[in-house]
């Protein structure tokens, strides 16, 4: 019989305020939702892959998200990063 032990890291976490594109968040939380994580645990996890230049998604879940963005009319793309500007 094995025995499994889960290694865990503390960590402290802070709340924050941040402002996010509408159509984002809403497939942030169905993703989120689908995976049984919080926002704040898949954002941390996206985070960190691409602090290291890694993909953080397996092709299942990329299928999930282009699902997502469909249902939420998400269209922007990450040429559209830094060329977004609120509306007034």
């Amino acid at each position: 019989m094995y025995q499994y032990i889960k290694m865990t890291k503390a960590i402290e976490r802070v709340q924050t305020g941040i402002r996010i594109e509408k159509k984002i968040l809403k497939v942030l939380k169905g993703l989120a939702e689908h995976l049984d994580m919080t926002v704040g645990d898949l954002v941390e996890g996206m985070a960190l892959h691409c602090f290291e230049n890694k993909p953080p998604f397996s092709k299942v879940t990329l299928k999930k998200i282009e699902q997502l963005k469909s249902v939420y009319d998400l269209t922007l793309t990450a040429q559209d990063s830094h060329m977004m500007k609120e509306t007034d």
